[in-house]
């Protein structure tokens, strides 16, 4: 294991319960750990830490939601995933600043630091989980969604896979594409037509930049169900299985 790096500032809350699992999860075999760290006056990170050895790591925003996810994992035939799941912050305004890097460029930056840097030195420090790029997804939904595009579009070198339900429309495809760009699986809802058109708009712009992509549709709206039931999905096809 990798020592811990003192310049990342966390505070522990092991006596702090787990969020709770969304309604329809059964009890997990994995784990879930907790941290607080010092960005933005305490902001925390939950980790489902998968039963078996992790063969891939899915980092998310909206980490009070989606790091519940890992018994839709376990459910399915995928490889061992661990999520690292960063929780957003409760204004909504604030959020779609952190998340999308148009609005407020300077908030956006300090949060992909967090995200990008902290988040990830700490993993590899407290869980000794090193994987490659093609082993590790960014993965958000709706403003997330476009987090996690932004943040794959612009650490490809950390991130081989990028998920992304149901983006957002204020981060949209730049006209010079980067390269290499990750492999990326967007999802949306025939019955949110603003979200599935800009998940067809990333679509058709990752695609012609001769990205590997998979554009799913479901009949659904803007719903966390549709989203958790769509992650076993993307692992699969991201890692494997």
């Amino acid at each position: 294991m990798i020592p811990y790096d003192p310049a990342i500032k966390v505070e522990s809350t092991e006596s702090v319960a787990a969020p709770p699992e969304p309604p329809h999860a059964g009890p997990i075999a994995g784990e879930l750990v907790t941290e607080t760290f010092d960005y933005d006056g305490g902001r925390q990170v939950t980790v489902y830490v998968p039963p078996d050895p992790a063969e891939a790591i899915v980092f998310a925003g909206d980490g009070q939601m989606i790091s519940q996810w890992g018994g839709f994992l376990e459910a399915a035939d995928v490889p061992s995933t661990m999520i690292v799941g960063a929780y957003r912050v409760a204004d909504e305004t604030l959020r779609l600043h952190e998340y999308s890097p148009g609005f407020d460029p300077e908030r956006f930056a300090a949060h992909e630091r967090f995200f990008v840097k902290d988040v990830s030195a700490w993993v590899r420090s407290r869980f000794g989980v090193i994987l490659s790029a093609g082993r590790t997804a960014v993965f958000g939904v709706s403003a997330g969604g476009e987090l996690a595009l932004a943040i794959g579009l612009r650490h490809s070198d950390v991130y081989g896979v990028i998920f992304s339900g149901s983006p957002g429309g204020g981060y949209r495809p730049p006209q010079v594409m980067p390269s290499p760009l990750p492999r990326t699986y967007l999802v949306a809802g025939t019955l949110e037509p603003f979200f599935r058109d800009n998940a067809a708009r990333w679509a058709a712009a990752l695609r012609d930049a001769d990205a590997d992509v998979v554009m799913s549709e479901r009949v659904a709206g803007h719903d966390e169900a549709m989203w958790r039931e769509e992650f076993p999905l993307m692992v699969a096809w991201g890692f494997g299985r």
